[in-house]
């Protein structure tokens, strides 16, 4: 029997490998993470953070084991989640995210397996895990031997494991300690990024947060077993200062504008050496170059087929960033200087990359000489549960804090236009500022239009649904307005899932549901949900009520006036939809679970609408 490996950790300090995991570090997919950086191109603006993708996958097997021995997890499950945690970055490309930046913004490029277009690093990652790694010899032998299993089935089980994925898995919780709102992979990066690049919010008390969690009903769940009014409270603390850490981390490191300006110069490289290549290759060959970025290479090999194909002024881009010439910024749009109607369509575009795309390149084409990046957050909180006495419910619902920091990390939107340091002097920022403004308002319009012509986009079905309540009950008599505030979250989630069986609104509410919860949840609704909070098309209000001798909280929902005026535009743009969905509002009125609010027209009503009712 092979010897335990040790590795001195500089965040979890002395790690132990098995005999097997030392087979898995050695495999060529683990090896290529040490020369990933974990964060890459932030040592830009923080020059510790040098570290890898392979420090942080020793990391995440280590906090996994953490995680599994606190919930006294059996010892073959303990390996389980180990091998995944080592494992859940294996297929993940150079230079973090970049690459599947490109694959967004550019259909023609993405790997097709099995009939599947692959985007994400995760989809990889599994291909790795399942496919390759059963096919080494020595690997599958320990395997049959050691957990008498067939190894494509034992690294199925391991691949979904390693994304999260509790579909078909007999123990889901074994997922959610990689990957959940509250994982081994968060605490890691968490702590490893913090300590390397020197900015302190990430620290979190990991102590606490380990011993907060507990498996309930096959799930992961904040709590305690002692079910104390106390030990809840302390468990809501600890996942709060996580989350609090989650958004200071993302405003700190990756939302910094030379964060931004290095990533955005790297994809306009890479993006031009794929399109040369393809010219020179063909398309099928750009795709399965693609293949190798999040299978073969590593950061050095992505700089080389950069400097190999692009054009001259890419590869001067590569140079800038060599030389620490990094893009300035020279004008900026956040969430904070938009109309909610330009800052919803924005939101709407950034989560299209090929709209995205075509958003930069106009803007930038009538600034001249300017990089455009539109950024939104992304790793909004959605699943984790909290255990309340012999139930238990949402965390963001216990937490008046975590719903705040939910939306505050939904609400992050910007649009910014770098230039060279040396263009940079000779604009005026005011007059950019001034141009970029106008532009946004004229194109962004067009390209959601554009958007809409090629496909459905859920979560402006969700918008009509807002407004068809409101429609249906909104009154206004003698100067005041009488509008409907919906009580129950879940009575959208229910009738989405019932709209879905139309067959006109099967793609225009294109959600996935489960009942794990007891009722039908989809995660990228609730997100979409919370955008459209932060955005400002949709108001949120908390309310406290009793049950079973506690007091509750939760979350009612009403459509702004900003809301209105764009649903309005949205209902003349999908006349068929919302008239079916409409329809269906019509034969379930006293079915909608709602509170009517009067208030003054003149507080409800946007400045424009004042002027119209004066």
């Amino acid at each position: 029997m092979q010897r335990p490996m040790l590795i001195h950790d500089p965040v979890h300090k002395t790690v132990i490998l098995d005999e097997f995991e030392q087979m898995l570090v050695n495999t060529r997919h683990v090896q290529r993470l040490r020369n990933i950086q974990q964060l890459g191109l932030v040592d830009n603006v923080y020059p510790g953070a040098n570290h890898t993708r392979f420090e942080h996958s020793i990391g995440t097997m280590h906090m996994a084991s953490v995680i599994g021995h606190s919930l006294e997890l059996e010892e073959e499950d303990i390996r389980k989640i180990r091998i995944a945690g080592l494992l859940h970055d294996v297929g993940h490309p150079a230079f973090s995210h970049v690459v599947e930046g490109v694959l967004k913004r550019d259909i023609s490029l993405r790997p097709v397996f099995d009939g599947l277009h692959f985007i994400r690093h995760e989809a990889f990652t599994k291909h790795i895990i399942s496919e390759l790694l059963p096919e080494d010899r020595d690997i599958a032998k320990y395997v049959e031997k050691e957990f008498d299993a067939d190894p494509h089935t034992f690294f199925r089980e391991i691949s979904k494991i390693s994304t999260g994925d509790v579909s078909f898995l007999e123990k889901p919780y074994l997922a959610q300690i990689i990957s959940d709102d509250v994982d081994a992979d968060r605490i890691d990066f968490l702590l490893r990024d913090s300590y390397h690049t020197g900015v302190s919010f990430g620290m979190i008390d990991v102590d606490q947060i380990v011993r907060s969690l507990m498996i309930r009903n096959g799930n992961v769940v904040l709590g305690s077993s002692e079910g104390s009014g106390y030990d809840e409270d302390m468990a809501l603390t600890a996942a709060e200062s996580m989350l609090i850490s989650r958004a200071h981390h993302y405003t700190a490191i990756i939302h910094n504008p030379k964060t931004q300006a290095s990533r955005m110069m790297l994809l306009h490289a890479l993006e031009d050496a794929l399109n040369e290549f393809g010219k020179k290759y063909g398309v099928k060959s750009a795709r399965e170059e693609v293949v190798l970025f999040f299978t073969q290479y590593n950061d050095n090999d992505l700089l080389d087929f950069i400097r190999s194909h692009a054009s001259e002024s890419s590869s001067r881009l590569l140079t800038d960033i060599r030389d620490g010439n990094i893009f300035v910024p020279v004008a900026r749009l956040s969430q904070k200087t938009i109309s909610p109607s330009i800052r919803m369509t924005l939101s709407t575009i950034a989560r299209n990359g090929v709209a995205t795309k075509k958003l930069e390149d106009l803007v930038a084409e009538e600034l001249g000489d300017t990089l455009i990046d539109l950024s939104v957050a992304s790793g909004v909180p959605k699943s984790m549960r909290i255990a309340i006495g012999e139930e238990d419910a949402f965390f963001y619902d216990e937490s008046a804090l975590a719903n705040g920091l939910v939306r505050a990390i939904s609400r992050q939107l910007s649009l910014t236009a770098f230039a060279h340091p040396d263009t940079a002097e000779k604009m005026d920022s005011d007059s950019v500022s001034i141009k970029l403004r106008e532009t946004v308002d004229e194109l962004s319009p067009k390209l959601l239009h554009f958007i809409r012509t090629d496909q459905y986009l859920p979560v402006e079905g969700v918008i009509l649904l807002f407004f068809g309540v409101h429609s249906l009950f909104e009154k206004e008599k003698d100067g005041f307005t009488s509008i409907p505030r919906l009580r129950h979250i879940t009575w959208l989630y229910r009738t989405v899932r019932h709209l879905q069986e139309s067959v006109r609104l099967k793609n225009f509410f294109d959600y996935s549901f489960h009942e794990r919860y007891g009722f039908p949840y989809s995660d990228r609704l609730f997100e979409d949900i919370q955008i459209l909070v932060a955005m400002g098309i949709v108001d949120e209000d908390l309310r406290y009520y009793e049950k079973g001798g506690r007091f509750r909280q939760s979350y009612e929902y009403v459509l702004t006036w900003d809301g209105v005026e764009y649903a309005r535009a949205l209902a003349d743009a999908y006349r068929q939809e919302f008239e079916e969905i409409m329809d269906y509002l019509v034969m379930n009125k006293h079915s909608v679970p709602r509170d009517i609010v009067t208030i003054p027209l003149s507080r409800y009503a946007s400045r424009k609408r004042q002027k119209g009712v004066n």
